[in-house]
């Protein structure tokens, strides 16, 4: 990931900043917290995330499993470094990894330890061509290889849905 303190990753966040601010993107929002919750249903994963950068990883949409669950719960922030939406915002790509762990750069991140992710799926959230963050899910078992192109679809989908959703409420024709 570009390293924060220089002057190009300045003015990445100056410019993503600037598109927070005309889209309204403030803070956690029930009506994306509704999108994460369609994500993690439609992809069947526990968790789901619409994903907002800054000096961290903000969960302006957050899908998680409830208290009554055996599973990890996650808060509305994390750090840059953990997790793989960093490098999907550096990419401008999807990223889509059906087993985390066949692919050994991925699978020493501090949250597949954390709450045992062993499946991720990721699109960044354009505004032009400024990266605003990323709509993913990400799941505790691996899924098969096949499943790739569905879930590189399934993304795709929701980022869309997400974006036409803030360009709507916002009164900003792209």
């Amino acid at each position: 990931m570009t390293q924060p303190g220089n002057s190009h990753a300045t003015a990445q966040q100056d410019e993503r900043d600037a598109a927070l601010r005309a889209l309204g993107l403030t803070g956690p929002d029930r009506d994306l917290d509704a999108f994460a919750t369609r994500l993690a249903e439609a992809a069947d994963m526990p968790y789901a995330m619409v994903n907002i950068f800054g000096s961290e990883q903000q969960f302006f949409g957050l899908h998680t499993p409830s208290d009554a669950s055996d599973l990890p719960t996650v808060g509305r922030t994390m750090p840059l470094a953990h997790g793989f939406c960093p490098e999907v915002v550096d990419r401008k790509l999807p990223l889509i990894l059906p087993d985390v762990f066949a692919h050994p750069r991925f699978a020493g991140n501090a949250v597949v330890d954390l709450i045992g992710i062993r499946t991720y799926a990721g699109a960044p959230l354009l505004h032009g061509d400024t990266v605003l963050g990323t709509v993913c899910y990400v799941g505790q078992k691996d899924q098969p290889l096949s499943t790739g192109r569905a879930s590189l679809e399934l993304i795709q989908q929701h980022r869309d849905e997400v974006m036409a959703f803030l360009y709507q409420r916002a009164g900003y024709q792209p």
